[in-house]
């Protein structure tokens, strides 16, 4: 059965990018459907952002109450119940999704659960879970938001138990005795630390020559050095060639330093990255440019090249955040309504929920390097600072990086605590054209983490106070 209804705009894809393009939609008087093939919130809500970072938190407390003894507190008998933490988690999760949908609905957003397929520029099918189709028309525009989904390697087939991706990973009900981590960047150290904590014996085998891609080294030293201190091992330079599952054990077969190396494990998580949700939505049958990874590629009013589609988030490439997805589905709503707005971000943050966390914005000091940029550096150590101390949280450091001749600010590194909160004030710096001289002047109150943030630029300055000004 097909019948054909009719709205001002139609969003594939219900995840942070999609849900947020409809809700600004329609606040901005638009009428708009939301088509979404599995649920609402998509990776980020469901396993992504928010679970993973449940599990973050929870595993930390646990490990702090460990260590509670540096502080005078003594305690004894702790326990973990990893089924009980996963139905906690399961709860905030539910009530997010929930509240997306509610928002959604509120804003005069029609949901619509199945899967599309572009028939045209102003058209979408919906195949629904008991095969009847449904046409919606778009008058004004079409707004893919599909998403990225993990990549699968040769040699490790997954099925969700022994060997996984970060869609299970996040919903294990025991933590494995030992966890065979292939790829070691930000999914995979994520979700590894959370279970390291939890008492499993993590390995990890990364191909590059150092963990965490491109953020520069000195950042990720220190969460590297947390890792290994903590029973963690680190395989550098590696290939994992494959793995064999007899029962609920699994072994991995490791090229590293010329040699093979045969791990058995409890349990393996495929985390080697993501790769954009562009089959099967009538692209090329729309004439819809890609590149050669499948991204979608768009302009600044996240436009494709035919009238009318537009695409967002990770659909359209690298970097994969979701706050980013968020940016761009206000954007291509108010472009849509008719308003003039543009994706022109100076600054796009990320954050890293490692432990300790690191965060980033702007070009790094590696980057300014490769450039031949001319370039001060500031730094200030979390174990100069006294509420790092009074948290017992002191490994870390601020990073600063500046324009040596006109002192602009062109990028910050935070690994510490909370550095995801942070990087949200030198976002704003960057954003804004500042320059160092307006955040080392400006005051911070006493005594907080953001207070290194301001000594990192007077250091940059020479101006620091509670360091030397090397």
């Amino acid at each position: 059965m097909t019948t054909d209804k009719s709205y001002d705009a139609i969003v594939v894809g219900g995840g942070p990018g999609g849900y947020v393009a409809a809700i600004r939609l329609g606040q901005l008087g638009q009428t708009v459907l939301v088509v979404e093939k599995e649920y609402i919130g998509g990776v980020c809500l469901n396993w992504g952002c928010i679970p993973s970072k449940a599990l973050i938190a929870a595993a930390g407390l646990s490990e702090r109450i460990k260590h509670a003894d540096t502080m005078g507190i003594t305690v004894t008998g702790v326990s973990v119940d990893v089924a009980k933490m996963q139905q906690w988690k399961a709860g905030i999760v539910k009530k997010l999704t929930g509240g997306v949908a509610s928002l959604v609905k509120a804003n005069g957003g029609t949901i619509v659960m199945g899967k599309a397929k572009l028939t045209g520029a102003h058209t979408v099918l919906v195949t629904k879970d008991d095969g009847k189709t449904e046409s919606y028309v778009a008058r004004k525009g079409i707004v893919l938001a599909t998403g990225a989904t993990p990549v699968r390697i040769p040699g490790f087939d997954v099925d969700g138990k022994v060997v996984i991706t970060a869609r299970e990973a996040v919903s294990l009900q025991k933590a494995p005795k030992t966890l065979v981590l292939i790829g070691g960047g930000v999914i995979g150290m994520e979700l590894g630390m959370v279970y390291q904590k939890l008492g499993t014996k993590v390995i990890v085998v990364e191909m590059l020559p150092q963990l965490l891609g491109t953020i520069d080294p000195d950042l990720v030293k220190v969460v590297e050095k947390r890792f290994v201190d903590a029973g963690g091992e680190v395989l550098l330079e590696a290939k994992a060639s494959g793995c064999k599952v007899s029962g609920d054990k699994a072994t991995v077969t490791v090229e590293h330093q010329g040699k093979s190396r045969s791990i058995e494990a409890d349990c393996v998580l495929v985390a080697v990255g993501f790769k954009p949700n562009s089959q099967e939505l009538g692209l090329a049958e729309c004439s819809v440019q890609t590149d050669q990874r499948g991204h979608v590629t768009v302009n600044e009013q996240l436009q494709t090249n035919v009238s009318g589609i537009y695409a967002i988030g990770d659909l359209t490439g690298a970097p994969y955040l979701a706050h980013r997805a968020m940016a761009q589905g206000e954007v291509v709503a108010e472009v849509i309504a008719g308003k003039r707005a543009a994706a022109d971000f100076r600054a796009m943050p990320a954050a890293v929920f490692t432990d300790p966390e690191i965060a980033t914005v702007g070009i790094s000091e590696r980057e300014a390097k490769e450039k031949g940029l001319n370039v001060k550096i500031g730094k200030f150590p979390f174990s100069a600072s006294g509420r790092a101390m009074a948290v017992s949280e002191t490994a870390g450091f601020i990073k600063t990086i500046i324009d040596a001749e006109k002192d602009i600010v062109l990028g910050v590194g935070i690994v510490g605590p909370e550095a995801s909160d942070l990087i949200g004030e030198a976002t704003l710096a960057i954003e804004m054209c500042a320059y160092a001289q307006d955040v080392a002047l400006t005051v911070h109150p006493h005594p907080t983490l953001s207070e290194g943030l301001n000594e990192s630029f007077k250091h940059a300055l020479k101006e620091a106070i509670h360091i030397l000004n090397k």
